[in-house]
């Protein structure tokens, strides 16, 4: 039986003294309660309440969902301010109407949304077209599933205001999310972000229109074929090489890639490339995927596709993820096998595929630059200096700040960017991260270096002797509701107040602080400078290890994840500045990674104290 109002206010306050409830869930349950927006879900909630269900409750209403690096993501449910169900979904629609029409002139009330295959996100696509339009903006909706990366050229190309992708990206099959797009069809930066926040927290009534009628008088409308062409032509209009022949096993995912990245590569003129006949079946439950965890970062979803690329004897093996704008890669072995190449050097691949032609071409200028972030290798600036081009790579995680320097510095100018987190994109058709330029690109270079008898693995051995052996870890802790908030929030506070200072065989002899903007010494943990851009909750620790022929700098950042209940560690082995490695490749590779093993290893038992 469900209780009186009075009665489920009273139980919530004595789930928050007997500590079953905390203040902020009881907080943004009494809202759900109290305030007439949320009518139709009182008997739910009162039901809940008689019954107790404190755990599905808190699970629910713990946090209000931000918008973090990629926009709104969590779990599905039916209501709660922590999940994704269609009151949150319509809150962050009309918000992002809201702040349109206040911020953009008339002529940019315009907005294009795309959704992935994921459970119910055609459904969350068309309520947020509904809102949209039943506040006046012009609304372009495409038909069916697409990628990413072509609704952030779809902004651009039907010049609207504003657009949404519904996609949880790569995680897991019970998340989905809302992600937002500037007018420059990059994802919205920060301040944008803080503007859509506090406009999506002041919804209370929320205007909704008739899907069908809305499709029938215009404000609303499908598209499809004719932004795919379009998309699928720039993307191409970038190749670099006439090389084809190369043969590659590629799978979506269950995800849109097929759209998007298989057919670009085909209308490439890419003849031998084979598509995943289970994976290329679009569905939301990601049924023959490894643990139906759709990240192609994750090494067993590359793994799984070992034995059917044996089959059709692949030079190499492609996998994006569900809204196709990261891409996996894995590349033959000289016995046959294949190995995992991952996203940092998978950049540093490109990004020196892609300056040797402009080099060729004569198209670098003093202008060309590279772009990645704090957290990724730093590679990628030898290979920049190599070609006489500015590297950017003081930037925060998330593509969003590599699309907005293509903004800010001219994206006439740039080059290549990439994320470790096997996000790449070159040309200026788009300003988000793109498995298709990267898949094309990596096709290309694959059969480059085939006419020539050399491999993906051959080249990235020669960039090391070129430039050095970097190598790269990384570790991620997973901490997940209330409660695991506030472990990440001890790890990152102890990190600055108490820090290592050696860990395995590392001194560490600094620290750079991105949120209170101070460069500390170590061990003492003393202020010795400042560091006044960017800013964000990132920390990053250099140290180095003494080894014959090879001494190495240490590098681990620190980095609480935007869009999972987790913290991030990054950790790198390189070349110490101003050393030359000079051990032979073989010897430096083991030394190096067998160091970096023992960093980790060291960083994970200290996190482990440090939380226990």
């Amino acid at each position: 039986m469900a209780n009186t109002l009075d009665e489920s206010l009273a139980q919530v306050a004595a789930a928050v003294q007997s500590r079953q409830l905390s203040k902020a869930a009881a907080e943004n349950l009494r809202t759900w309660l109290t305030q007439p927006q949320y009518a139709a879900y009182l008997p739910r909630l009162s039901q809940l309440i008689a019954g107790g269900e404190w755990s599905v409750l808190r699970d629910s209403f713990w946090e209000r969902i931000p918008f973090g690096t990629a926009g709104r993501r969590g779990a599905m449910a039916d209501l709660g301010t922590a999940t994704i169900n269609e009151r949150t979904i319509a809150e962050s629609a009309c918000g992002v109407a809201a702040h349109v029409l206040k911020s953009l002139t008339p002529e940019w009330h315009r907005a294009v949304i795309a959704h992935d295959t994921r459970n119910r996100s055609q459904e969350f696509a068309r309520l947020t077209a509904a809102v949209l339009a039943a506040h006046g903006i012009k609304t372009f909706l495409f038909l069916s599933h697409r990628a990413s990366p072509e609704l952030s050229f779809a902004v651009r190309h039907l010049r609207c205001g504003v657009g949404i992708v519904i996609s949880a990206s790569h995680n897991p099959p019970a998340d989905n999310g809302f992600k937002v797009f500037a007018a420059s069809g990059g994802q919205v930066l920060d301040d944008e972000a803080k503007l859509l926040t506090a406009s999506v927290e002041a919804v209370t009534h929320i205007p909704i229109c008739d899907f069908s009628e809305a499709l029938n008088d215009g404000r609303i409308e499908l598209v499809g074929e004719e932004i795919d062409a379009a998309f699928i032509h720039a993307v191409v209009g970038c190749s670099l090489s006439a090389c084809r022949d190369v043969v590659a096993f590629f799978s979506p995912c269950h995800g849109v890639g097929e759209t998007s990245v298989f057919r670009a590569i085909c209308e490439a003129g890419f003849k031998n490339v084979t598509i995943h006949p289970a994976q290329r079946l679009p569905d939301g439950n990601f049924p023959f995927v490894p643990d139906c965890f759709p990240n192609p970062e994750r090494k067993v979803v590359l793994e799984a596709l070992f034995a059917p690329a044996t089959q059709i004897n692949a030079d190499l093996i492609l996998a994006s993820d569900p809204d196709a704008d990261r891409i996996g890669l894995a590349a033959r072995t000289p016995d046959g096998s294949y190995s995992i190449i991952n996203g940092n050097r998978t950049g540093m691949l490109l990004t020196d595929y892609v300056l040797s032609h402009l080099r060729t071409s004569g198209k670098l200028t003093p202008k060309t630059f590279v772009a990645s972030t704090l957290v990724s290798s730093p590679m990628i600036e030898p290979i920049a200096r190599a070609y006489g081009v500015r590297c950017i790579r003081d930037l925060m995680t998330g593509f969003k700040y590599i699309g907005g320097v293509m903004d800010s510095e001219g994206a006439n100018h740039f080059a290549f960017g990439y994320e470790e987190s096997i996000g790449f994109l070159a040309g200026t058709y788009a300003r988000d991260k793109d498995a298709t330029i990267a898949g094309l690109y990596l096709l290309e270079l694959a059969a480059e270096l085939k006419g020539s008898g050399k491999t993906l693995l051959s080249r990235l051995d020669e960039l090391f002797l070129e430039h050095g052996y970097f190598c790269d870890a990384q570790l991620a802790k997973t901490y997940t509701g209330e409660t695991g908030r506030q472990q990440i929030q001890k790890i990152s506070a102890t990190l600055r107040s108490s820090p290592p200072t050696t860990l395995g065989p590392a001194r560490l002899l600094r620290v750079t602080d991105y949120q209170q903007h101070e460069i500390r010494s170590l061990p003492k943990n003393l202020v010795v400078g400042r560091v006044e851009q960017p800013t964000g909750d990132v920390l990053i620790f250099d140290g180095v290890v003494d080894i014959s022929g090879a001494t190495t700098g240490i590098r681990f950042a620190a980095r609480p994840s935007g869009t999972e209940p987790k913290i991030k560690f990054y950790m790198f082995a390189h070349p110490a500045d101003g050393c030359r490695d000079e051990l032979p490749l073989t010897e430096l590779k083991m030394a190096r990674e067998e160091v970096l093993m023992s960093v980790q290893n060291a960083l994970s038992e200290w996190i482990d104290s440090t939380v226990a």
